[in-house]
């Protein structure tokens, strides 16, 4: 998994970009792959981990999870957790 911060995202759209702390070219993030209950969304400046998978237009993020300033889950239980409790 890799860290990075949410560069932008639209909410109305579904997607946005993230900048890998790795450095590199940012990453494509769509709400579907965002793992947490309830309105997916992400916000600018936030940390993430992620899943990254190469697509027909470059890389995407899969497996997002939302991170507070500490590094500890913001919000959010990955949806694998969520079906464990």
């Amino acid at each position: 998994m890799e860290t990075g911060t949410v560069k932008w995202f639209n909410n109305a759209k579904g997607f946005g970009f993230i900048c890998p702390e790795s450095g590199g070219e940012d990453i494509f993030a769509h709400y579907s792959t965002i793992q947490m209950d309830g309105y997916r969304t992400l916000k600018a400046g936030q940390m993430v981990n992620f899943d990254v998978h190469q697509g027909p237009k470059g890389n995407h993020a899969s497996l997002i999870v939302p991170l507070g300033l500490d590094g500890v889950l913001q919000d959010a239980v990955p949806q694998e957790l969520a079906a464990l409790a």
